[in-house]
């Protein structure tokens, strides 16, 4: 098996650094990408500025490949869009690893052992993956690899606005008011859903930060936009984040500017709401409603970013150690459970934690955090480069895991930082990552729109 290629799945950061890994150390790596282009996940929030600066997006042995092509870095220090992420960075390093290795328009639609389905004990060590993908134009192939680097992602699996966990009931009928990605407000056609309309948030993660950041800013401008968050918790606590104090200064800044919109005004809160319903009214409008009844009436537009979950639906035939809450391999899962982190205090893993009872199989980048919020790219980074030790036989390098993380955790996400090369903002503010600003709390049991 050791002269099968490495198939890796999704050439979005994670998947194109296991790619620059593998071949660094001497071995075929294979990637397939669904999307037309590298990043394609990236480029849907082409608008949104990281929280990581420029020199902790490459990875290294990327960087290490691109420098022997004549690329010229962007400068380390500046916050890149996704736009420019993709554009700058992905796309020329999936350009140097050449087409032979990055298969644009193929999608991975299972996995498994050869001749055996998960039941069947015998050859899981000795007979190689067999990789089912599917071309644009509907053909399908087995692809058999010495082992499978599952760099996905979780983009494409939102959560839904229900409280539950399931769509709330009527919430797919209402599909044409609810979007659950940071609405793009540059674009004048997106502008236009939002303008002078009532805007419901949901989620309390930076995604929701980064909204009310943007929606705030057409409040200002726009006669008639309203905002209204909405928050499953009890009460907003550290939801702002860690503002000065941030050790990540594009995420404190935007927990500054979002505590900012609700000090102007420009934003209510509704805490402790569970959306249970989403209905229709006769006016073309929606309605809020939640687990205990309250409602929130007169919404135009429903933006809910209450996080991602992993598709793990092409992988029913491979035997997986996840944890049963976080859907994350059971040895990551406690340091990053936001039950028990507001931050993830994440110490650095590698091929040991990240390893499944089937043998060659991994879940790596956000997707092997599984439902948790946390996550940076210098961690995906470093966990492919710790398997692709493994599997050159370097078990030494590969178990020899190092990282620095910022102290105030790795909460994920991005961000609306306007200044891509400024990093703190002169907003008042103070507190750790899990200690905020307290904010001005604008609790509403029952709200109704104006007409």
């Amino acid at each position: 098996m050791n002269e099968l290629p490495v198939v890796v799945v999704g050439a979005g950061p994670v998947g194109l650094a296991a790619a620059a890994e593998l071949r660094e150390r001497g071995l075929t790596p294979l990637v397939f990408e669904r999307g037309d282009s590298a990043g394609a996940a990236v480029s849907e929030w082409n608008h949104v500025r990281t929280f990581s600066r420029w020199g902790e997006l490459v990875a290294p042995a990327a960087r290490r490949l691109l420098d022997g092509t004549g690329w010229v870095a962007p400068q380390e220090d500046s916050y890149p869009t996704g736009q420019e992420w993709a554009g700058d960075y992905l796309m020329p390093l999936a350009k140097a690893l050449g087409d032979d290795v990055v298969r644009l328009g193929v999608e991975v639609v299972g996995v498994a052992r050869r001749g055996r389905d998960r039941v069947v004990d015998a050859g899981r060590d000795s007979e190689p993956l067999s990789v089912r993908v599917r071309h644009a134009d509907g053909r399908e192939e087995r692809v058999f690899a010495r082992a499978v680097i599952d760099a996905s992602g979780t983009w494409g699996g939102p959560n839904p606005v229900g409280g539950d966990g399931l769509p709330a009931l009527g919430e797919t009928a209402a599909a044409e008011a609810i979007s659950y990605r940071v609405p793009d407000l540059d674009n004048q056609t997106v502008r236009a859903r939002y303008a002078g309309k009532r805007t419901v948030i949901a989620g309390s993660g930076h995604s929701a930060l980064a909204a009310i950041v943007a929606l705030a800013a057409v409040a200002k401008s726009e006669p008639g936009t309203r905002i209204t968050w909405v928050l499953r918790r009890g009460e907003v606590g550290n939801t702002f984040g860690g503002g000065k104090d941030d050790q990540l200064p594009a995420r404190g800044a935007l927990g500054l500017r979002a505590k900012q919109a609700l000090d102007d005004g420009l934003l209510e809160v509704v805490t402790g709401f569970r959306t249970a319903a989403v209905e229709s009214e006769a006016d073309g409008r929606v309605a809020l409603v939640s687990e205990a009844g309250a409602r929130i009436e007169g919404v135009d537009q429903v933006v809910a970013l209450t996080g991602f979950r992993p598709e793990l639906s092409w992988l029913s035939e491979i035997r997986l150690n996840l944890d049963p809450v976080l859907q994350a391999p059971v040895e990551l899962a406690p340091l990053i459970d936001p039950n028990v982190h507001s931050c993830g205090t994440v110490y650095p893993h590698g091929v040991t934690e990240l390893s499944h009872p089937e043998p060659g199989f991994y879940l790596v980048g956000m997707k092997s955090y599984g439902r948790a919020p946390t996550f940076l790219a210098l961690t995906g980074y470093e966990q492919v480069r710790s398997i692709a030790a493994e599997l050159a036989g370097d078990h030494e390098s590969a178990t020899r895991v190092e990282l620095t993380l910022p102290d105030t955790g790795v909460c994920g996400g991005a961000g609306v930082f306007d200044e891509p090369n400024t990093v703190a903002a002169e907003t008042p503010g103070g507190g750790g990552c899990c200690g905020g600003p307290a904010p001005e709390l604008i609790s509403l049991g029952s709200v109704r729109g104006s007409n």
